[in-house]
């Protein structure tokens, strides 16, 4: 999670942003349960509070698309609703914030953050955080894909 967490409760759209690549296989199941549950990455969202949910794709590698899809969700809520871009807060999928099993953390996810926040946007990390996932970290069952690349290693 980022140093400048957004006050959530000055927040009423919640938008998901899920791999799109792992979104083919993915239900979103486990996340909406998280968010429902406030635990994971939403544990920090008041209980009490009722939030419209948005569950979107990233539109695939390198993840430009999402500035399109959000920057078209900012014009409709302003339009249709008078809601502005600070009552919205994006919330990366741990599909694309951690190593797990449907692959390794999202290479682009700085580039990502950085589409986000140019757009106004507020941005936080985290969706279901796994127990068997968090397991495998720890083991180093899921290995750091940043360091192999910067090795050269293909794999």
């Amino acid at each position: 999670m980022s140093t400048n967490e957004p006050d959530l409760r000055d927040k009423d759209y919640v938008v998901v942003v899920q791999c799109h690549i792992v979104k083919e296989r993915c239900s979103g199941y486990f996340c909406e349960k998280a968010f429902h549950d406030r635990t994971g990455g939403f544990a920090a969202y008041p209980k009490d509070k009722p939030y419209r949910v948005l569950t979107l794709t990233c539109g695939g590698c390198c993840g430009k698309a999402i500035q399109r899809k959000l920057t078209h969700l900012a014009r409709q809520i302003r339009k249709e609703e008078g809601v502005g871009r600070d009552r919205i807060v994006v919330q990366l999928a741990s599909c694309m914030t951690r190593d797990n099993y449907h692959s390794p953390r999202c290479l682009f996810i700085d580039y990502i953050k950085t589409i986000i926040a140019r757009a106004g946007i507020a941005c936080r990390e985290d969706t279901r955080i796994s127990d068997l996932s968090q397991r495998r970290r720890a083991e180093g069952v899921y290995g750091d894909c940043d360091a192999g690349l910067a090795r050269g290693d293909d794999s």
